[in-house]
């Protein structure tokens, strides 16, 4: 069953979701609305593939069962805390008829409805995860020591996998494109990554060499020392607000901009 859903608004967007009798659908904790008074709400630690509904997948029962039930889900728990996202999802249903429930970001932006097939995954960066059919697994995805740890960024990614509907939100306007359309090859700024078709490709480069052009680039350039690459044949979704250049606008804002006149190397924000 498709999940009926709008996205409605401007400069910051919500999803409008219909339920049918049946129908669940998860958030992350934070980012539910409103709801209906037919549509029941239930706070869980574990995810859609680990729901706690007490039936074994394979293997028996009793105390054993109930053993490894509660260690998948202190994993689940544990990656999604490595990863900063919320302890804890939100499941809503609807009971008796027709249900309608609204979720956001947490930022002003867009938001974007993902169809998922059962075939390719989407990769996204944390934080953009809204809410997603009950048929839809949420995962963390480490995309490894020296590439996240090299860009400040990327390191610990939102991973979708199954069949349905996941609403993804970012901040800004949204552009899409396909490495393939670009020579098979994008560089973008390490922030302005929201999600992107499994088989991208996604790694952190330095800004130019260690040469004087590479420590102007470094210095003065805004970007810092690294840029995400993305390479392949498959959908990139960009942002065009970054966490840091709003942070960094709303300091400057109040009187307290810690950028620094050169917006490089030189920024003491951490973001």
């Amino acid at each position: 069953m498709t999940l009926q859903q709008e996205i409605v608004g401007n400069a910051m967007q919500m999803a409008v979701v219909s339920l049918q009798p049946g129908q669940t659908v998860y958030c992350e904790a934070g980012k539910f609305l409103f709801k209906t008074v037919n549509v029941t709400m239930e706070t869980r630690l574990s995810g859609p593939s680990n729901n706690g509904g007490g039936q074994q997948q394979g293997g028996g029962g009793g105390m054993g069962g109930m053993l490894r039930q509660a260690m998948g889900t202190a994993m689940q728990v544990g990656q999604r805390m490595l990863a900063g996202e919320s302890m804890a999802f939100q499941y809503f249903s609807a009971q008796g008829g027709e249900g309608t429930v609204g979720f956001a970001g947490v930022l002003p932006g867009e938001m974007r409805a993902l169809e998922l097939d059962g075939g390719r995954a989407w990769f996204a960066e944390k934080d953009a995860f809204v809410a997603a059919e009950s048929t839809v697994d949420f995962g963390i995805a480490f995309q490894g020591g020296r590439t996240g740890m090299s860009g400040g960024e990327g390191f610990i990614l939102e991973k979708f996998t199954g069949r349905g509907t996941v609403i993804i939100a970012g901040a800004g306007n949204f552009i899409d494109l396909n490495p393939a359309d670009f020579g098979g090859r994008i560089e973008v700024d390490t922030g302005c990554v929201v999600a992107f078709e499994e088989g991208i490709q996604y790694g952190v480069q330095r800004v130019g060499g260690l040469n004087r052009q590479g420590l102007m680039n470094a210095v003065f350039g805004g970007e810092g020392l690294s840029l995400a690459t993305l390479e392949g044949n498959g959908r990139v979704i960009l942002q065009s607000l970054t966490i840091e250049s709003l942070a960094n606008a709303l300091k400057k804002a109040q009187g307290g901009d810690k950028q620094g006149p050169t917006g490089g190397l030189f920024s003491t924000n951490a973001g």
